[in-house]
């Protein structure tokens, strides 16, 4: 018995030594220790023996399984090693891949939509202009026919830097319009003058619909012979460019501004579709810009000819023309900083507006 076991051991061992892979390795372990094995026949045939043959034999069964076992154990751990260093040897892992996902950037709605107006007014003959968001009470009041008794003024209202004044002893303040522009443009140049100015302005206001900071547009021209006409065609062809429909209806109703005269009121026609207002058509009114014809005493203000020269202006909220053209509710989302809404309504990169391809997403 002593010598079969020896022989055995010898014949598994080479086996175990010959397995040159782990399934190999595995099928030798079922051969010899698996249910119907060699090895586990032998341990079922212990109970059949007397207690003398039991006492010399058992441990030598015992003693084939342990040395069995070990050896598959030493062969499986060389054979996992070997298979670890051929990995390392044929894989590759190129480090200068970046370990996080590359920044995913979004163009916001209100950057979107200013580039839609500048690609709108640039092909009627606009050009954009820009000045401070810090200005002076001449610019941002006075030169606009806004007497010192006007509420705009007001504390409550505007944002002004305490004390401070400029050079001149004007006061500063964050510009509440973006009409300091026009001005400007008609301090600094000739006319003819065709220009859209957008940019950020600041009132002391917060709602839905308001917020201290917003984004405004405003367009002036000034030239000969410039009369309501031209203003309502003109914002007639901006609006349907923007909203790209040619349903578009516009009402002007009279009102009140101090640096044009006449002013009107402009409302657009919409229609209710799935329950949501929709700009075009005319079921309803929505009022959407100011306008009027610039005032002879703002032109007078700006070194020129009343008489001589005539003009309109409009202006509006970039980010209430956004809301309404996207279908966004509450204008606050615009400035909270939540990418989860950036994505939703954000653009790509590559969704620049053209009047040939279009303004919108």
């Amino acid at each position: 018995m002593t010598t079969n076991l020896d022989t055995m051991a010898a014949g598994w061992l080479a086996r175990i030594d010959a397995s040159a892979d782990l399934a190999a390795l595995d099928a030798v372990r079922v051969a010899a220790l698996g249910k119907q094995g060699d090895i586990t026949g032998l341990l079922k045939t212990l109970g059949a023996m007397s207690p003398e043959e039991r006492q010399e034999t058992g441990p030598r069964i015992h003693g084939l399984r342990e040395t069995v076992t070990g050896a598959i154990a030493a062969r499986k751990e060389a054979l996992e090693r070997a298979e670890l260093d051929r990995r390392l040897a044929t894989e590759t892992l190129d480090m200068t891949l970046p370990a996080q996902p590359a920044p995913q950037g979004s163009v916001h709605p209100v950057s979107q939509v200013m580039d839609e107006l500048a690609e709108i007014f640039a092909d009627l003959g606009f050009s954009v202009a820009t000045g401070p968001e810090i200005e002076d009470d001449w610019h941002n009041f006075t030169a606009l026919n806004i007497p010192e008794s006007h509420p705009a003024r007001a504390m409550h209202d505007t944002f002004y830097f305490g004390a401070d004044k400029d050079r001149e002893g004007k006061r500063m303040l964050l510009r509440t319009h973006t009409s300091p522009v026009q001005i400007r443009t008609m301090t600094s140049q000739e006319p003819p003058i065709r220009i859209i100015a957008p940019g950020r302005t600041y009132r002391s206001d917060s709602d839905a619909t308001h917020t201290p900071m917003f984004h405004q547009v405003e367009g002036l021209v000034i030239d000969r012979g410039i009369h309501m006409g031209h203003l309502k065609w003109t914002l007639e062809t901006f609006l349907k460019a923007f909203f790209e429909r040619d349903d578009i209806v516009l009402r002007l109703r009279p009102s009140y501004f101090p640096f044009t005269e006449p002013s009107a009121e402009v409302d657009v026609g919409y229609s209710i579709e799935k329950g949501r207002r929709v700009i075009g058509g005319s079921e309803g009114w929505m009022e959407v810009l100011g306008s009027g014809m610039v005032h002879p005493k703002v032109i007078e203000a700006c070194g020129l000819d009343p008489n001589e020269w005539q003009g309109f202006a409009f202006g509006c909220g970039i980010d209430r023309l956004a809301m309404l053209k996207y279908g966004m509710d509450d204008l606050r989302a615009f400035f909270d900083g939540d990418l989860r809404w950036l994505r939703h309504y954000g653009f790509a990169s590559l969704d620049a507006p053209t009047l040939s391809g279009g303004v919108g997403a």
